[in-house]
């Protein structure tokens, strides 16, 4: 293997075979602990085994946390201020503008004008709306892509795009193809970590932060919000570490005969060695999630203290306590089975959304610098799509793919800064456009991946993130 190129081959008779072989003979708490995380420990070993992944070119960042917004935030009413929509609110959507909307009823009902003022904030001046007052504290570090756009109007198929770069399920989530790439930075703990929102509906389900035709080893792990984040991860009552070691030991002299037999099967070694760091992580991941020595200071700077943001903060001090500990990948939902899908009452459901995230992302940004982490790491806000200028029974929007804002943050961007523009009302990205494809490569470019480069053979395809497009967004970086 080329220490330019990473790629595998990926038989999908073969490795559905050996799965189902290995569940029939494995059993124990550990065992399916271990399935979550397969074969990290080899991805750490990537600085002394020239075979094993690096980057491509000198990387901005080494790890990335991703803050996504279910359901689709509304960007003219959080991002993107449009004096335009104020202008015409509560007139016709414009016939220039409704040549793409003719499908679709809302087109018929009259602007809605931005719910809450917008108004310029620190020394750049970039506008950000009076829904995130905490966040816009933060102004001068945030770099903000107003033209964005993807290829469907519907939560499932653009919740895939926008974690996979396709509309299909089955893909490989971004967060698999970062740790396929460069491995892990820490042998105790699994490279790509997911918390998701615990009112659950995510639209799409688990396969946004699957591992598609990569190897399991790349799919990401989920951590649960209260007292046990991570399942089977104790150590059974009565039973020592020495016990429990020789357990694992035990394990590992049988599987290693039952390969010896199968001709080195690479997917049963990645499963050995899998049992290995699941051992530990029992002894790691006890102190990650363990959140009870951080000081008041902490707690109120995540708003733990508070009703309505105590959950939310707690999985952005979770986030920073992964990446802290050499965690790749980190991504932390937010948004139940509506979430942030304002059919109606955009104010309301906004204020409710906004008002359980923005002061813990804005303290988790504080503690990231105060940290030293926040040159090193890139964060990304945003959800699966944005909102329409138009109405929808009538104080709420319906979903809008062809324009909307993600935002970026750390030190591999330039803050204080919007790229790009959707047109005059914020229908449809305009200038600068910037598609999912764009978005995947420059997120794989900051971490020292070249997204043509980065591929994996499936059905005799050379597959990656990007499909066959895809363009680095190089004038925001720093």
């Amino acid at each position: 293997m080329s220490c330019t190129k990473r790629q595998i081959e990926v038989d999908p008779l073969k490795d559905a075979s050996s799965r189902r072989e290995f569940l029939a003979q494995a059993g124990g708490g550990i065992g399916s602990l271990a399935l979550a995380a397969l074969g990290q420990d080899e991805a750490f070993a990537a600085a002394s085994n020239p075979e094993l992944p690096r980057p491509h070119f000198a990387p901005r960042a080494k790890r990335v946390l991703w803050l996504f917004m279910h359901g689709g935030p509304s960007h003219m009413d959080l991002w993107d201020p449009k004096p335009d929509l104020i202008r015409y609110a509560g007139k016709p959507l414009p016939q220039s503008f409704g040549e793409v909307m003719t499908r679709r009823k809302v087109a018929k009902n009259p602007l809605l004008g931005p719910v809450k003022p917008f108004r310029p904030r620190g020394q750049s001046g970039l506008e950000i709306s009076e829904f995130l007052p905490h966040m816009a504290r933060h102004a001068d570090d945030l770099c903000v892509l107003r033209s964005c756009h993807g290829d469907s109007v519907n939560h499932p198929q653009s919740v895939y795009q926008m974690n996979t770069g396709s509309i299909l399920m089955g893909k490989p989530s971004v967060g698999s193809w970062v740790t396929y790439g460069l491995g892990s930075e820490n042998r105790d703990m699994p490279a790509f970590i997911v918390l998701p929102d615990p009112r659950g509906g995510l639209k799409g389900g688990p396969p946004a932060w699957g591992n598609g035709y990569l190897p399991a080893a790349y799919q990401g792990t989920t951590l649960r919000s209260g007292v046990n984040p991570i399942l089977n991860l104790k150590t059974p009552a009565g039973r020592t570490p020495r016990s429990q070691r020789s357990i694992a030991n035990f394990i590992e002299r049988f599987n290693k005969q039952h390969l010896a037999g199968r001709d080195g099967d690479d997917e049963l070694k990645a499963r050995i060695q899998a049992y290995e760091l699941a051992f530990r992580m029992q002894v790691a991941a006890p102190e990650v999630v363990d959140l009870s020595r951080e000081t008041g200071a902490v707690r109120k700077l995540y708003g733990l203290e508070g009703r309505e943001t105590a959950e939310f903060g707690t999985r952005c001090l979770l986030a920073r306590r992964m990446l802290e500990r050499g965690v790749r990948f980190v991504q932390l939902y937010s948004g139940d089975t509506g979430g942030w899908d304002a059919h109606k009452g955009v104010l309301q459901n906004h204020t409710t959304w906004c008002g359980r995230t923005d002061l813990p992302i804005a303290g988790l940004f504080s503690d990231l610098k105060a940290r030293g982490l926040w040159e090193d790491t890139l964060i990304i806000w945003g959800g699966e799509f944005g909102r329409m200028p138009m109405s929808e029974q009538g104080s709420g929007r319906d979903h809008n793919p062809w324009g909307y804002s993600v935002v970026l943050a750390g030190g591999a961007v330039k803050g204080g800064m919007a790229y790009g523009a959707t047109d005059p009302i914020g229908l449809r990205a305009e200038h600068n456009k910037v598609h999912v494809h764009d978005l995947h490569a420059t997120i794989l470019h900051m971490l020292g991946i070249d997204h043509e480069r980065l591929t994996a053979k499936h059905h005799g395809n050379d597959e990656r993130l990007t499909n066959v497009s895809g363009d680095v967004v190089k004038e925001i970086l720093s």
